[in-house]
């Protein structure tokens, strides 16, 4: 069981190095495409024939799938926290590769994320595995999580066709919001997926129920939507700011979903109750944190173009002492 959990350690930590590399790989690669086209951010798909976005793609796939094993291994209680590993690589490499400081408040803001997620994620009620896809699909369509369904669903396209076209462009959480929304759905139809390939190697097969298939298609849709508005984040926003929150609202969203769909939250004791909130109440505050740091960076980028207001105060008035001065000089009265 230790080689087991050892093993799962060892592939947790690679895919967060690879994933957290490969936010700052894929960004490289957006800018050079957004050098010869129309950029990401602004509907563009020129990073399509950019190789070092692809590079990018490939080293985010391999961190997913080292994750995805890693799960057979270890139990989530050990690997979803090492996810936060990945936060800290993408932070660093792009301090170095990208030239994009994070400030004291920033890493403050990082660190109460990754607390909140880890004290949610370790207290987290422990899930019963299916035997079956039916037993899934079972589950997927219970009530209680078709209604999550229905309202993550109207949310996402809330975001995409109302929020996008107004603020798309200056708040990080329209893009992050549906990559997390439909990242959740990404997890729960994977997560059958992985179960029907695991029961076909085991002898029974499950490639033969609709209900695979229709999980299969799910996952496809919301993988494709996730990587649109991902990389139109990484586009418009900082990396070292993406990449936290965009985890700590997977993470979160994620729970959710599965607590919901799985009934994990059933026989749950007080104090867990009140540590998951509490961690919560953490990443809340974290995100709050790194949005105001955030918009700090843009106040201060756009001072330093335009110059602030005080600065075009002064230059205007000297301007009219200026005008007042010639037109002085030059009137006809003189």
């Amino acid at each position: 069981m230790e080689s087991d959990n050892g093993k799962g350690l060892i592939l947790a930590v690679a895919s967060s190095v690879f994933i957290g590399s490969s936010f700052i790989v894929k960004k490289k690669g957006l800018k050079r495409a957004a050098a010869n086209g129309t950029r990401a951010g602004y509907g563009g798909y020129t990073y399509l024939l950019e190789p070092l976005w692809w590079a990018g793609m490939v080293t985010m796939i391999v961190g997913e799938a080292a994750n995805f094993v890693a799960y057979i291994y270890a139990p989530a209680v050990l690997v979803t926290p090492l996810g936060a590993l990945s936060i800290i690589i993408s932070a660093v490499l792009a301090h170095f590769l990208l030239k994009e400081k994070l400030k004291k408040m920033g890493v403050l803001g990082c660190v109460s994320c990754i607390v909140g997620s880890v004290v949610i994620v370790i207290h987290a009620p422990k899930e019963q595995t299916p035997n079956s896809v039916q037993e899934i699909w079972n589950l997927a369509t219970q009530p209680a999580f078709l209604v999550y369904v229905a309202i993550t669903m109207s949310i996402v396209l809330a975001l995409i066709l109302h929020f996008e076209p107004i603020c798309g462009q200056t708040n990080i959480l329209v893009y992050i919001g549906i990559c997390s929304l439909m990242g959740a759905l990404t997890v729960m139809s994977i997560k059958a997926i992985g179960i029907a390939i695991k029961l076909t190697m085991e002898g029974v097969n499950q490639i033969g129920y609709p209900q695979t298939w229709i999980f299969f298609m799910v996952a496809a849709t919301c993988v494709v939507t996730q990587l649109i508005y991902l990389n139109k984040a990484l586009d418009t926003f900082n990396a070292a700011i993406v990449s936290p929150v965009y985890y700590v609202m997977f993470t979160t969203l994620t729970i959710v979903a599965s607590a919901i769909m799985f009934k994990d939250w059933s026989g749950q004791d007080a104090a867990s109750i009140a540590s998951e909130i509490c961690g919560f109440i953490t990443v809340l505050t974290g995100t709050m944190i790194l949005h105001g740091t955030k918009e700090e960076e843009q106040q201060a980028s756009s001072d330093l173009i335009f110059g602030s207001s005080e600065t075009v105060r002064w230059y205007e008035s000297r301007k009219s002492r200026n005008e007042e001065h010639l037109i002085t000089l030059y009137s006809p009265e003189y």
